[in-house]
């Protein structure tokens, strides 16, 4: 089966400037590929290229085997620098871009209110987009990018501008299209969004690529060994804990923090010893910006390495 889209140490400068440093990856059928990091990190400029919006200095962009720019009309694309032309009718405009990906009149206009619906703006379509909301309009452009039901869809910054409820209906969206079996790529700055949506993940920093792969494997590789425990209501936990260097209170419990070389199972045994009432204990897994930070210092270690070196 030929790859959705696979790029090969892709490198874009600026005036000298590094923006996008031999950056690598692939996105697979039925899949969240989440390409992740701060504002400025190369994130846009990287989807830049794989659309050929940009050329690369460097690397290859593959679409189904294809260069970019011959394989568009497969491709959905939500781009960061949200533009419709402001003049003209919801369902209009729809139709027309629907037209553009090769759909029939009358298919590029069912399908265009079919998503207006869906998006609860069919009382809009024969409004222009100028007296749409900031957040209504993008969802217009999120219901262009999928109109024809592209096997590769790439959204940049698809949560940018939307209120909770929205946010919820786009994650919803991005569910839907995995099981479908498209392959998605979409990035972000706001890693808290994509923590329940994403199967793989890289995080780029600076240009470069810090760490990547799927993130269940990447939140094993990067736990702390910190313990996280409940206890029966009104139990409170001892004043001192053998092997715990330091206790942290949470919503649901405490957090533990166990000394250097102490097992998790050590300390339990010590609570049970002294008859706490647990009622949960469990290894804590870090979130995404905690795996960001802890990659992006090991990478900035390796460099002052080298650069000693």
């Amino acid at each position: 089966m030929t790859i959705p889209l696979r790029i090969e140490r892709l490198t874009k400068r600026f005036n000298g400037f590094t923006a996008v440093n031999a950056v690598s990856l692939e996105v697979h059928p039925g899949e969240v590929f989440a390409l992740l990091g701060p504002n400025g990190a190369g994130k846009t400029t990287t989807i830049r290229m794989v659309m050929g919006i940009l050329i690369p200095d460097e690397g290859e962009v593959q679409i189904f085997g294809q260069p970019p720019r011959e394989a568009r009309e497969r491709v959905g694309y939500l781009p960061e620098a949200r533009g419709l032309y402001r003049n003209v009718r919801v369902l209009e405009l729809l139709t027309y871009l629907g037209r553009l990906k090769g759909l029939s009149p009358e298919e590029a206009q069912e399908r265009s209110m079919a998503w207006l619906t869906r998006f609860d703006l069919s009382a809009w379509a024969e409004h222009q987009i100028h007296e749409l909301s900031h957040g209504m309009q993008q969802k217009v452009q999120l219901a262009a990018a999928l109109l024809s039901e592209p096997p590769l869809v790439i959204l940049d910054e698809p949560f940018q501008g939307l209120d909770p409820v929205n946010i919820q209906l786009v994650k919803g969206l991005i569910r839907e299209l995995r099981e479908r079996g498209q392959a998605i790529l979409l990035s972000s700055h706001q890693l808290h969004h994509v923590e329940a949506l994403a199967d793989r993940v890289a995080l780029i920093d600076h240009g470069r690529i810090v760490e990547q792969g799927n993130l269940a494997d990447l939140r094993q590789q990067y736990a702390q060994g910190d313990i996280a425990i409940r206890l029966a209501p009104g139990a409170q936990l001892p004043e001192h804990i053998p092997g715990v260097a330091r206790v942290t209170t949470t919503p649901e419990g405490w957090r533990l923090f166990p000394q250097p070389g102490v097992a998790p199972s050590e300390i339990l045994k010590a609570l049970l010893s002294a008859d706490v009432p647990i009622e949960s204990f469990e290894r804590t897994l870090p979130t995404l910006e905690d795996i960001f930070l802890q990659a992006v210092e090991a990478a900035h270690t390796e460099e002052a390495h080298h650069a000693v070196a």
